[in-house]
């Protein structure tokens, strides 16, 4: 049990999806599994359906449930409103946060729109508060021993990156719409799964100055309901690809898509450097690939399992190849947050951040649009 002595920080989480219920496993597991600088008190939680909202609270361990979500906010005891509903809500709870000044935990996509980032991104400032945004998976340790290496030079000079993200949960055309499907909601497999792999491609290798792209609705609608015969028209992006141009001089590829039959979770990419190369896949996400240049007779990839000696893993499991999962990363992800929450470290991307990665995306539908190179700076 932690110690009386140290203060509390309230908790406040909008939401009871599969990331409300990850958000709130992950702040359980935190106070269990790490000695941090506060105590966190699950004090709130909040859902348009109150009985919901109720049920999810008693379960969940939360004091207090609302079915108003700006009840949640204005609740003195709430420091920390986490925010993990659908995309078109996070910038007027964040904002609604900010105003108030409480410290904002948004899921990604930060927003809809590059205008809502950028507003969101400048009461953050404003406000001066801590913010972050759920790009989980740059908290994985194998993925932190990975740009060790690209930044201690082990790979050489970086001159590729080939990333993908795809899944296969809107495969089926008879899948029905969802608020996914919806622009003004959502924003298509750009933005569902994407972003992910955007903010990954910029957390191992920096800005990206330029892009290329293409984009693709394959299925032009879907039922309204599951079985219902009436359809609605799709808007957004099934599938996307980009080319990229790296500020480090480095060229790439990004592919994202909903629709590809067999993967569940496939965020992956390959580093190519003048003296090796480096591959990932999050299916796999306890390992990494890696390949040495110069080394005759001996040619062949080398399998890197995560490890005790990966900051963050040993806090889980003392032994080698045992394995995290995807709750251990949003674990992790809510151990920095409460340690920048305290002064003790930066790391984690937050809307600062975010609002680059929504700059990048932005960039490749008008590129996509447009049918030409885009300038990442235009936009």
């Amino acid at each position: 049990m932690r110690q009386s002595s140290l203060p509390d920080l309230g908790i406040g989480l909008i939401g009871t999806g599969f990331m409300g219920r990850a958000h709130a496993l992950a702040f359980q597991n935190a106070r269990t599994t790490f000695d941090l600088p506060v105590n966190l008190k699950l004090h709130a939680l909040a859902d348009a359906d109150a009985a919901r909202a109720e049920h999810c609270a008693r379960a969940w361990g939360f004091d207090h449930s609302h079915a108003d979500w700006q009840q949640l906010i204005s609740d003195p005891a709430v420091n920390l409103v986490a925010i993990t509903t659908p995309n078109h809500l996070h910038c007027p709870m964040a904002m609604a946060a900010l105003e108030a000044g409480k410290a904002v935990y948004c899921e990604k996509p930060l927003a809809v729109s590059l205008d809502q980032a950028r507003a969101m991104h400048s009461a953050a400032v404003k406000a001066g508060v801590v913010t972050r945004v759920g790009y989980n998976y740059q908290h994985n340790p194998i993925i932190g021993l990975a740009r060790n290496m690209i930044e201690s030079g082990e790979l050489g000079q970086i001159i590729s990156f080939q990333g993908e993200f795809s899944e296969d949960f809107m495969g089926d055309p008879q899948s029905p719409w969802s608020w996914r499907c919806e622009q003004a909601h959502a924003g298509g497999a750009l933005a569902d799964l994407g972003s992910h792999l955007l903010a990954m491609a910029r957390y191992l290798l920096g800005d990206i100055e330029s892009v290329c792209a293409d984009s693709q609705t394959v299925h032009a609608q879907r039922p309204a309901e599951g079985g219902s015969p009436q359809q609605r028209k799709i808007a957004v992006d099934d599938q996307t690809y980009a080319l990229l141009r790296f500020a480090n001089g480095a060229r790439g590829t990004f592919g994202s898509s909903w629709l590809k039959h067999g993967y569940k979770n496939h965020l992956s990419f390959e580093i190519g450097g003048t003296r090796g190369t480096l591959s990932f896949d999050q299916e796999r996400l306890n390992e990494l690939r890696l390949y040495r240049a110069g080394a005759p007779g001996r040619d062949g990839f080398q399998q890197i399992l995560a490890g005790p000696a990966q900051p963050g893993y040993a806090a889980f499991c003392p032994a080698p190849g045992h394995q995290l999962g995807y709750n251990e990363l949003k674990t992790l992800e809510v151990r920095a947050l409460i340690q920048a929450l305290c002064g003790q470290t930066s790391e984690g991307p937050d809307f600062a951040e975010a609002l680059e990665v929504e700059r990048l995306a932005t960039a490749i539908r008008v590129a996509a649009k447009e049918m030409r190179w885009v300038t990442v700076s235009e936009v």
